[in-house]
């Protein structure tokens, strides 16, 4: 809290507090918020405790949860709807009981809020965009691209509506204006940043669950969602060649593990249908030995799989990781901004990402990781490069750490935050950030073109 301004009241609004990039991103933006004196409280429709980070169950952070009780779809379809009007019931609820409580209000994610919370309560409105969510759908039948035409309409238009927009890579900012270009103002970029001190405890051997994992292989890793966009097959694939393409010999191969890690909700079913087709592919048509861990597993996989699927890790399994593997393999294309590749820096940790999207901002090619095309035989020959030594996988993890110490330290995006929500709530620009909203400029260029014409001809 900036020396002089009072402590604020903070709302964060997010559709399912669960394990993945945004949901780390709105955590940390509420404990660096907090941390500067700031009253903090989180608004969910669905938090699972043990399907959650753990500032979330822990006390760090206060957690309301309303609208869970509605279905999250309709025989698989319509998720956004459904997505929409949980959020609608969440906000009617706040709006009933505590609509005047708040100074700020951060919305991520869904925007369709943003109207409601503009009209009925006194709050100033932030929402930060991961990504505009018109450009994440598939319109795969005719049914949902006629329905879609509205959601995305009601998208432009409520996002609009919020006082500030705030966005998280220049890359996003782009495909923002191309994406609602009748939204005048200029969205912030505000970079995720981690929490070092989450990522500088010490790994716990005596933990039960990191004893599953424990092992005397070298360990390639890959940290994602298990959802087809994520294309963990690309690491699972350039893995496989390794050994198919006699990139290194078989008894190396035999010294690696590759462990496809990342959030999965048996409730999502292309969480369950893309882990059995990544299963199947390592079986069939590579032939490797899989095992799977789910969060409740106490059976330790066998020395022999090469291939380890880890659903929903908790916190010492991902500092067990960060801390015991050589790489990290970062598959998804077009990522907006990615959080672990920030993560497996601050770690050491060298980073293979893909040539588009947030991690062209965040990893520098050939200094703190590799920048490919994402080809399976590319990264394949990238993996071996470490392998042999080709790279120095030491020296660009520790500048990786710095790089990442320099850049996106938790203090500094509270800082920036704090910045743009005392503007907020001042009606002033920011002290310490440039600012260029356009639609203020606008909406002077049109009063005096009204003016004239009125002048001129009435």
């Amino acid at each position: 809290m900036t020396e002089g301004n009072a402590k604020l009241k903070i709302a964060f609004i997010h559709p399912d507090l669960g394990i993945g990039g945004a949901e780390r991103l709105v955590v940390d933006a509420a404990v660096g918020i907090q941390s500067k004196g700031h009253e903090v409280v989180m608004y969910t429709s669905h938090h699972d405790p043990n399907h959650c980070f753990e500032e979330t169950r822990d006390g760090t952070l206060e957690v309301r949860v309303c609208g869970d009780s509605l279905p999250r779809d309709l025989f698989g379809k319509f998720y956004i709807i459904f997505a929409i009007l949980r959020q609608l019931a969440l906000v009617l609820w706040i709006l009933k009981h505590e609509k005047d409580t708040y100074d700020i209000i951060f919305v991520d994610q869904l925007s369709a809020c943003v109207p409601f919370l503009k009209w009925f309560s006194s709050a100033n409105v932030l929402f930060y965009c991961h990504f505009p969510d018109k450009l994440l759908t598939k319109r795969d039948s005719k049914l949902k691209q006629l329905y879609r035409v509205p959601i995305d309409k009601i998208e432009e238009w409520s996002t609009g509506m919020a006082d500030t927009i705030a966005v998280n890579s220049q890359f996003t900012a782009g495909m923002f204006r191309r994406s609602f270009p009748i939204i005048l103002k200029k969205p912030r970029v505000l970079y995720p940043p981690i929490n070092f001190s989450a990522y500088d405890k010490t790994v716990d051997l005596s933990d039960p669950s990191v004893q599953l994992i424990e092992t005397h292989k070298k360990t390639i890793v890959s940290i994602n969602r298990f959802e087809r966009k994520k294309n963990v097959e690309l690491a699972l694939r350039a893995f496989a060649l390794l050994n198919k393409d006699r990139l290194i010999s078989e008894e190396d191969f035999s010294n690696y593990r590759l462990v496809l890690a990342g959030g999965y909700d048996k409730r999502v079913s292309e969480n369950v249908e893309y882990l059995k087709e990544l299963d199947t592919l390592a079986t069939q048509t590579f032939g490797l030995e899989t095992f799977t861990i789910l969060p409740y597993s106490t059976e330790k996989p066998p020395s022999t799989a090469q291939v380890i699927f880890l659903c929903s890790f908790n916190d010492t399994q991902r500092t067990y990781l960060l801390a015991n593997s050589m790489l990290l393999l970062y598959t998804p294309s077009n990522e907006h901004f990615g959080i672990t590749p920030v993560e497996s820096m601050y770690a050491s940790l060298p980073v293979i990402a893909a040539n588009s999207g947030g991690p062209l901002e965040t990893v520098k090619d050939k200094e703190t990781g590799l920048i490919l095309a994402p080809e399976p035989d590319l990264w394949a020959k990238g993996i071996r490069d470490f392998i042999s030594g080709t790279y120095n996988g030491t020296e660009m993890g520790k500048a990786g750490r710095e790089h990442v110490k320099s850049k996106f330290s938790l203090e500094s995006f509270a800082d920036q935050l704090e910045d743009v929500l005392e503007e907020l709530t001042s009606g002033g620009r920011p002290t310490r950030h440039e600012y260029d909203n356009v639609e203020y400029a606008m909406r002077i260029f049109i009063a005096i073109g009204i003016f004239i014409v009125w002048y001129k001809y009435l």
